[in-house]
């Protein structure tokens, strides 16, 4: 059966490079996340043709990875949009951190934006003319949120529960708790009475038992063995870059990973003497790269191309 949601929303399914974006119309218009910074014109194009003559009003944010706010810049310079962001990282955005904000770390794209409000747990909001609790999500990002809509059901979950899964648990490569954390935020999922998930990534869907009972499977797995965790990261990084450039040539991949603070430490918990390499960053990026990130971009290769998530064509690595 198809999936409904009231007339004042809209969901833009936007793939995996970009979130996906919820539009609210009704009294008021809001937009929640906004994308990648390469798909910035595509989210204006999407909002300008769903609004029409009107100007988007409100701007949300569920967290701050740059996938879910790289298009709040272009959105804010367009509509002068009052912005909400997560409570938790207003000092890291008002100093615009790159290092405490993931960009740097990630190797990542995102324009600076500012912000008007802050989003706490425990908020109440107006989205659509229909109430939404602001509710923590921690795990995949430790200031994440869920916005709830009790009368309807529907959750906007962004990356903390997917179809299939969830985000990366980014935490535990800096050695900070997010197993424990994201378990909570299913928990907190689990008591809500909802009907319909709008998530971070794919299509909504109304089977949330079933998507609980998979994510629960997910993060035993990965839980279990670190490692897991890692390797998925790694996997996740390199397929995002393959997702914005299109194509990297297969020499460059092992210093495009040692390039990435997040890759470094990703293999610190992958074991092994192939994946160690204890030299500083500055040091890593400036000179050849050591047979530590050849392995570990031969691996990466290798599984990508094994999931049919990448191919080789050449002297190139393809997204596939």
């Amino acid at each position: 059966m198809a999936l409904q949601l009231p007339a004042t929303m809209q969901v833009f399914e936007r793939g995996w490079l970009s979130s996906n974006n919820v539009l609210f119309t009704g009294a008021d218009t809001a937009l929640v996340d906004s994308g990648y910074l390469t798909h910035a014109p595509q989210t204006l194009a999407l909002v300008r043709h769903a609004l029409d003559e009107r100007p988007l009003a409100r701007l949300l944010n569920t967290h701050l990875h740059s996938d879910h706010c790289g298009g709040n810049a272009l959105l804010q310079s367009t509509y002068a949009c009052h912005t909400a962001i997560p409570a938790a990282d207003a000092v890291k955005v008002a100093s615009w951190d790159e290092d405490a904000l993931s960009y740097r770390a990630t190797g990542q794209q995102c324009a600076r934006f500012n912000f008007d409000a802050l989003l706490a747990p425990g908020d109440s909001l107006t989205l659509g003319d229909l109430s939404w609790e602001v509710l923590a999500a921690p795990g995949h990002d430790p200031h994440a949120l869920l916005l709830f809509c009790a009368s309807h059901g529907i959750l906007v979950s962004g990356d903390a529960l997917w179809e299939n899964g969830f985000g990366v648990i980014f935490p535990e490569l800096a050695g900070e708790p997010g197993f424990i954390e994201a378990r909570a935020t299913l928990d907190l999922i689990a008591t809500l009475d909802a009907r319909v998930v709008i998530p971070g990534h794919g299509r909504m869907f109304g089977d949330v038992g079933g998507a609980l009972a998979r994510a629960y499977s997910r993060l035993d797995y990965l839980s279990s063995d670190p490692r897991r965790n890692a390797e998925n990261a790694v996997k996740v990084m390199v397929k995002f870059l393959l997702l914005e450039r299109q194509r990297i040539a297969l020499v460059e991949l092992p210093g495009v990973l040692a390039s990435i603070p997040v890759v470094g430490s990703a293999m610190g918990l992958m074991g092994g003497e192939a994946f160690a390499d204890d030299r500083p960053l500055v040091e890593r990026m400036n000179s050849t790269p050591s047979p530590a990130y050849i392995a570990l971009a031969n691996w990466a290769i290798a599984s990508l191309i094994r999931a049919r998530a990448a191919r080789i064509d050449g002297e190139w690595l393809l997204d596939a």
